[in-house]
């Protein structure tokens, strides 16, 4: 019998792993529905659904590898990375979905999100105010108008996998709908700057940098607070803290 693996849990949803079969456990059932029509209608390799029921959805386990995870080491040739940026461009380039995702929200929104979290962090003591004060500095350039594409939403390297030098599979499509492309391209690389280069070189086209690196502190910034009080630690190496420091 397979053991039972849990891959990540807490209080909204829950992966498990048995064997082959990847099991998500999910309080929102409209968000499994919509994770369900992103893979359906996204144009790159997505995990096979084999069945659903309320509240849980089992997919096929991919072949391949990741390319790595925030705080780990990145793997994977120059020309995976760049595979990696093609498939993006390719998602990014499909029709657009009826949905709006996480990419999607309006800079009026995300600009009171940031000011409200910015606050906090620095009111409870979780950051230093002078690295909050000039990575929200530098977040403000991602909040500028952009023309919507499908996309991903959760686009960490975590979820991308590769066999060799092709992409064999993107997971974890929840988040998926309308958005900001830059969004997909800097969760990508967020706290694995050295690859930007060759996700770039794949994805084909150019990009403004500045808002890439506004989107690593804008998405660093509003993850703190939540990582802490879901049991996850962005002061680990290499991971959120890390990313803004770096912008230092």
């Amino acid at each position: 019998m397979d053991d039972v693996e849990v891959v990540v849990a807490h209080s909204e949803r829950a992966t498990l792993r048995v064997g082959g079969v990847f099991l998500k456990v999910d309080a929102d059932q409209a968000r499994l529905d919509a994770e369900v029509e992103a893979m359906f209608l996204a144009p790159v390799p997505t995990p096979e659904v084999l069945w659903r029921k309320p509240h849980v959805l089992a997919i096929a386990a991919l072949p391949g590898t990741t390319l790595g995870r925030l705080g780990g080491p990145s793997t994977g040739s120059p020309a995976a990375w760049a595979a990696a940026g093609a498939a993006i461009r390719t998602l990014h380039d499909a029709p657009l979905p009826p949905r709006s995702g996480r990419a999607g929200r309006s800079t009026v929104a995300l600009a009171a999100e940031l000011d409200d979290e910015c606050e906090s962090l620095v009111a409870n003591g979780l950051l230093p105010a002078d690295l909050v004060t000039r990575n929200r500095r530098v977040a403000r350039a991602a909040l500028r108008p952009w023309t919507p594409a499908f996309t991903h939403g959760d686009l960490q390297i975590a979820h991308v996998f590769v066999d060799g030098d092709e992409v064999t599979g993107i997971i974890d499509w929840s988040e998926a709908g309308r958005g900001d492309a830059l969004y997909d391209l800097a969760a990508f690389t967020l706290g694995h700057e050295e690859h930007l280069d060759d996700v770039l070189t794949g994805y084909g086209t150019d990009v403004d940098l500045d808002v890439i690196h506004a989107w690593w502190s804008l998405r660093s910034l509003l993850a703190v607070r939540w990582l802490i009080e879901h049991g996850f630690d962005p002061f680990a190496p290499g991971c959120e803290v890390d990313v803004l420091r770096s912008r230092m």
